[in-house]
């Protein structure tokens, strides 16, 4: 016969999560299940369709699918989320933080102190600071390189875009990576070195092997954050001619402006069921992350230096 340690029971163990369940179910399965039920229907905000829904079926599912412009708005998410988020954020975060990672003093504050401040402000200030930079008319960009009448949003839209979210967003990632880095053993890189490992073979045998759950982690919030970001809507409004229709966008465009909710309640059950698709590829890396964990990282820099 076991006992308890905590001296709860399952009367009391359950009574501690019950509100925990209850806050889950009331903001997060009941809206998706509403969602669901939404999607289909022809629900919509005005019309007889607003007082009197109709079930369709799949059918809303089925006409997104084949919908040219939802296609279009998914390559547009995806490029989004691998230019500013796998690219951009990640790449540039761990950069600025291997950078810094040695340094001490005013110099590492105050890098910090700048990638932090885009990171902070609220989205519409930004939007707006960006609208203002690459304005056709007296922009900042334009005025720096002597390029007046340059129109970047409507020549570049998801070029600015992506630029954008890097800027604004690279803050978290380099925070993420600047603690990870602290959990790297000086030690080990001092004993890669002596055997010969050069600063690349160092960073791959030694420092990812032993921050990969941060890299998965991080890969993983940034690229859901982005796919779900509704910025892009504050700067380019997804124009010109839906050049920078990002998937929120594109529902906030079908479900409210166009009044078709039960389009838009189907769209963004598929956009919850690819931020599914992210999570278990992610719980998946991250199960397998500890295969080399018991080979020395010195070692295997000491190894492949050889081979």
């Amino acid at each position: 016969m076991t006992s308890d340690p905590s001296g709860l029971g399952r009367g009391g163990a359950a009574a501690l999560v019950l509100p925990a369940l209850v806050l889950i179910g009331v903001f997060l399965v009941f809206p998706a299940l509403w969602t669901i039920y939404l999607g289909l229907t022809d629900y919509r905000l005005t019309g007889l369709a607003a007082a009197d829904p109709q079930v369709v079926g799949p059918a809303n599912y089925l006409d997104a699918l084949g919908d040219e412009r939802f296609l279009g708005s998914t390559w547009l998410s995806v490029q989004y989320v691998l230019g500013s988020a796998v690219i951009g954020q990640a790449c540039l975060g761990f950069a600025i933080a291997w950078l810094v990672r040695d340094r001490r003093g005013p110099l590492r504050r105050v890098v910090e102190g700048v990638v932090l401040l885009s990171w902070i402000l609220p989205g519409s200030v930004v939007a707006y600071l960006w609208i203002a930079l690459l304005d056709r008319d007296g922009g900042t960009l334009n005025a720096l390189l002597n390029t007046p009448g340059a129109a970047w949003l409507l020549d570049h839209p998801m070029l600015s875009l992506v630029v954008f979210n890097t800027w604004r967003g690279t803050a978290f990632s380099m925070m993420l990576y600047a603690a990870a880095l602290e959990s790297v053993p000086p030690s080990h890189l001092e004993t890669a070195r002596l055997a010969g490992a050069s600063a690349f073979q160092q960073l791959r045998d030694v420092v990812l092997p032993r921050i990969r759950g941060h890299v998965l982690t991080n890969l993983l919030l940034i690229s859901l954050w982005t796919f779900n970001d509704f910025t892009p809507f504050l700067i380019t409004a997804g124009g010109p001619e839906g050049a920078s229709e990002t998937l929120p966008v594109y529902v906030y465009i079908v479900a409210l402006r166009d009044g078709e909710l039960g389009v838009g309640a189907a769209v963004s059950f598929l956009i919850l069921a690819v931020n599914l698709v992210f999570a278990l590829v992610y719980l998946r890396l991250l199960r397998a992350r500890g295969r080399d964990a018991d080979v020395p990282a010195p070692a295997r820099a000491a190894t492949r230096t050889a081979a």
